[in-house]
């Protein structure tokens, strides 16, 4: 009992020592530590942060240095004209894209293939996209518009996907589209800003998705039998108000 007394003594002597008569700890206030720590948060977001840099990569590595290929059908009624135009196609094509292109005799095809010189990835995209709008029918000025503007697509389908018309009907269902002279089809490509192209029962389409939903829509409300002054009324407006929109 003697031995625990005298080290209970002595610890308390040596509290005292310490500077504290009481024998307690000062204790340290939380503001000043939340100050402190608040201090070195700060610090640590002062500090640079070292971002990874990575070096641009060429095509031709994004594609693996694997040449791609893509061929596009070419009908025997436009022939002639790819060969009036050859010169207009393969510029942009050769110039512009840095891709190879060649109309193969054997299999009626227009073959394009990429090389070491191609930059972007999407250029046989565009190139392809530009080759079909010309088959289809459009003028090539037109169809350039593919290879200089993003987001413009082309949309085909068929008289009867619409409604299943046969003899006289789908030839009078052809007319009301094209209009006395041209004069509908004109005036729907300019209200809404598309190119649209007549083939037989077939109707393709080139523009902007909004400018297409417009333009489709107003054919095959013609397409039904409504009349061309209904459906001209009906393109102002939405045209209208898609120009407020925007």
């Amino acid at each position: 009992m003697e031995s625990i007394t005298n080290t209970a003594a002595d610890v308390s002597v040596s509290m005292d020592s310490e500077g504290n008569p009481d024998g307690f700890e000062k204790v340290k206030s939380k503001k000043s530590q939340k100050r402190k720590r608040d201090a070195g948060e700060v610090d640590m977001d002062t500090v640079a942060i070292k971002r990874p840099s990575f070096p641009p990569i060429s095509g031709d590595q994004l594609r693996g240095g694997v040449d791609e290929m893509r061929k596009v059908p070419v009908p025997a009624h436009r022939y002639t004209p790819l060969k009036e135009n050859w010169l207009k196609i393969f510029t942009p094509i050769v110039e512009n894209l840095q891709l190879q292109v060649r109309f193969n005799l054997k299999t009626r095809n227009v073959e394009i293939k990429t090389c070491k010189e191609t930059q972007e990835i999407s250029a046989l995209t565009k190139a392809a996209d530009f080759v079909k709008a010309f088959v289809l029918g459009f003028q090539v000025e037109d169809a350039l518009a593919l290879i200089r503007l993003d987001e413009l697509f082309l949309e085909s389908f068929d008289v009867t996907d619409v409604k299943p018309l046969k003899g006289d009907h789908l030839s009078r269902a052809i007319g009301r589209i094209a209009g006395k002279g041209g004069k509908t089809k004109f005036t729907i490509e300019n209200v809404t800003k598309t190119r649209i192209v007549l083939a037989d029962t077939k109707i393709h389409l080139l523009g902007s998705f909004q400018n297409i939903k417009m333009a489709r829509t107003a054919i095959c409300n013609l397409i039904l039998g409504s009349p061309p002054s209904k459906v001209y009324g009906n393109i102002r407006a939405v045209a209208s108000r898609a120009a407020e929109r925007f």
